[in-house]
């Protein structure tokens, strides 16, 4: 919870308390080494001059305090703004001579060490992620779909014995099986894409854009780039996983009836864009899913963007840098 506002600045209570020695310190130097030059009753001439002098002194305090405690007050206001899922935040700096900016560069370099662990802690959670989703895919596609295409292998061999007015039962059944068989395969191409492990990512993002079509819910239009620069598997792996949070997001909350899924090259990056029709952000909040997105492109050094499009919808932006030598690079 932040005291701010209810408390004064640090330099108001040093300029306060230094203008309290300062007059003490005035009035009983004029009383001890000088108490003839004060007349008795104090005239409005020597009062004058006092509080001048302490004006002037109180004056030049408060520029010299608000000089040296800046740097302070600037580095409250940054922590103040630093987000955790930014990298590369940095305080500025002006001179390290001093205890403001030793307190800077301590900052910093705190800073440094949280967004490397962060680094590494998001790396662990999404490798483990991804691993779980193989393993749940495989059992899926092994297990689950196997058993069903057992099923539905017996069924057709009972609809051949069993009396004609039983056959739309069994017919009833196998379509339902095939539905079933089906809804697996889909949870498992989903959980682990197929295409972007045999085909690449291009073709698993249109892959995934007929997907979201043929689930009748959104019309997407694609526009690929040919030739990309080459891509480890970690950065084709957020780029897909984002495209698919992305169109996810789109089909649940946006109320769109079409939408653009876009990568293309930029001259310092790859850019991959999702934009929608549909009811736009309306200044919603971050939730889960825009913050898992934001973890990966952290991952792999990308930066992440949303806002609301001009004439409605929205847009999602990832733009990956073509120079690895980022914060993140591995």
């Amino acid at each position: 919870m932040s005291a701010r506002g209810h408390y004064a600045s640090l330099t108001r209570r040093v300029v306060a308390a230094n203008a309290a020695v300062l007059t003490a310190v005035a009035v009983i130097t004029v009383l001890v080494f000088s108490p003839g030059a004060v007349s008795s009753p104090v005239a409005l001439k020597e009062l004058a001059i006092l509080l001048g002098a302490l004006l002037v002194m109180g004056l030049l305090n408060l520029a010299l305090m608000r000089r040296v405690l800046a740097p302070i007050e600037h580095l409250r206001d940054f922590v103040r703004t630093v987000d955790p899922l930014t990298p590369g935040q940095r305080v500025f700096v002006e001179r390290s001579d001093s205890e403001a900016g030793e307190l800077g560069v301590a900052f910093n370099e705190m800073l440094e060490r949280l967004e490397r662990e962060r680094l590494e802690s998001v790396r662990m959670a999404l490798a483990a992620q991804e691993s779980e989703r193989l393993r749940v895919a495989q059992e899926l596609h092994d297990e689950v779909g196997q058993s069903l295409t057992a099923v539905l292998l017996h069924l057709a061999r009972l609809a051949k014995r069993v009396p004609p007015g039983e056959q739309s039962a069994v017919a009833d059944t196998q379509a339902t099986a095939r539905e079933s068989l089906e809804e697996v395969r889909r949870i498992a191409r989903s959980l682990r894409p197929e295409a972007l492990d045999d085909l690449g990512l291009l073709s698993a993002l249109r892959v995934l854009a007929e997907r979201v079509e043929d689930q009748g819910a959104l019309r997407v239009e694609t526009t690929l780039e040919r030739q990309l620069p080459p891509l480890d598997d970690d950065e084709e792996l957020v780029i897909y996983r984002v495209a698919q949070e992305a169109l996810t997001n789109v089909v649940r909350h946006a109320e769109a009836s079409a939408a653009q899924l876009e990568l293309t090259t930029k001259p310092d990056a790859i850019r991959l864009a999702v934009r929608d029709n549909g009811r736009g952000l309306g200044g919603a909040s971050e939730g889960a899913g825009l913050r898992g997105m934001r973890e990966r492109a952290i991952l792999v050094g990308a930066q992440l963007a949303w806002a609301d499009r001009e004439g409605g919808g929205a847009e999602l932006t990832l733009e990956l840098p073509l120079d690895r030598h980022t914060l993140w690079s591995r």
